[in-house]
């Protein structure tokens, strides 16, 4: 196995594919000779050239246009959107054209492409460039949608989402670029849809995704050393498909479900979670079903308040040590 940061992974996951299948190509803003604004496809121009790794101009909409047309006509593109925040502008595209023309041409046109963006919080970036979105993604049927929490699964993930004959989408957190982690040599590819048990435990089960996952087992770790509970943390990895039989069979072992969401509460992907397991696990559970989120607010750029308003591993200590005193 190698040791990659997460930032290296992205452009191995890509070469690994742009290696294995002529097809596939790179389309974004600076991805070319700048090697991307975060340098995440930093030598893959030179190891592809300029017919299949292209820069665009600045426009979101031309962007996912472009990867759109690609896809329908042979190509498999993998196209970057600078911040995942971006995709408002290219709404109409993602929302309306991407994920229905299979549906619409009754399976005659399919649109093998993905769409990869940075997401999420923690660089100070402000509200405009700090939001984690996978719950605007999920909402649109047609789309499917991940997100690696760890090196290895980002070039696993990549390998799945470009072999897929459907739109993916892939979130890679921003906050995760210099992180390290072993990946494996040779092709490695990650199902979508199957989730990851970080941790097991006995006492209450932990569902996480992207940057919150390390948060979740240090939690853990913490609750373990201090006060005997045992807590199973899975990553999600993918939301769209969701491993719902991972996420039912934890519960059903723990009798307790947290969810530790960068997103909003309103609305965000750990209400699904929290809506299927009330359906399909109720009677497995021995407390009421707890959400760990950032509150429903615009993401401050000031990094005091920026960490105040996400998930922290004090806070998810502390509100899994408090639910679980009052259920005895």
């Amino acid at each position: 196995m190698a040791e990659l940061t997460y930032r290296a992974a992205v452009a191995a996951g890509i070469a690994q594919e742009m290696d294995r299948d002529p097809t596939v190509v790179l389309i974004g803003e600076d991805v070319g000779a700048a090697g991307g604004v975060f340098k995440l496809t930093e030598g893959l121009f030179d190891r592809f050239g300029p017919d299949r790794v292209r820069d665009t101009p600045i426009s979101e909409q031309a962007i996912v246009g472009a990867a759109m047309g690609a896809a329908m006509t042979g190509l498999r593109p993998i196209a970057e959107l600078m911040f995942s925040d971006f995709f408002a502008v290219a709404w109409d595209m993602v929302a309306n054209q991407i994920a229905k023309t299979r549906y619409m041409t009754d399976g005659q046109v399919s649109v093998p492409l993905v769409l990869r963006t940075a997401n999420g919080a923690g660089l100070r970036f402000g509200a405009q460039h700090s939001q984690s979105v996978e719950n605007w993604l999920m909402a649109i049927p047609g789309l499917k949608v991940v997100a690696p929490s760890t090196p290895a699964d980002v070039v696993g993930l990549m390998a799945s989402a470009v072999r897929d004959p459907d739109p993916v989408i892939v979130c890679e957190h921003k906050a995760l670029f210099a992180t390290k982690g072993e990946v494996p040599d040779g092709e490695h590819v990650v199902p979508l849809g199957t989730a990851a048990t970080v941790r097991e435990g006995t006492d209450c089960t932990i569902v996480a995704i992207a940057a919150m996952v390390s948060r979740a087992a240090e939690a853990a770790d913490r609750l373990a050393a201090d006060d005997g509970i045992s807590a199973e943390v899975i990553d999600l990895r993918s939301l769209v498909p969701l491993d719902a039989q991972a996420i039912l069979a934890s519960v059903a072992k723990t009798s307790r479900l947290f969810t530790v969401e960068e997103n909003p509460r309103l609305c965000g992907w750990g209400a699904e979670i929290v809506s299927l397991v009330a359906d399909e696990g109720f009677y497995s559970l021995d407390a009421p079903l707890v959400r760990i989120t950032t509150p429903h607010v615009p993401l401050p750029s000031a990094a005091a308040l920026e960490d105040a308003a996400l998930p922290t591993v004090d806070r998810i200590v502390d509100t899994v040590r408090r639910r679980l005193d009052e259920a005895k």
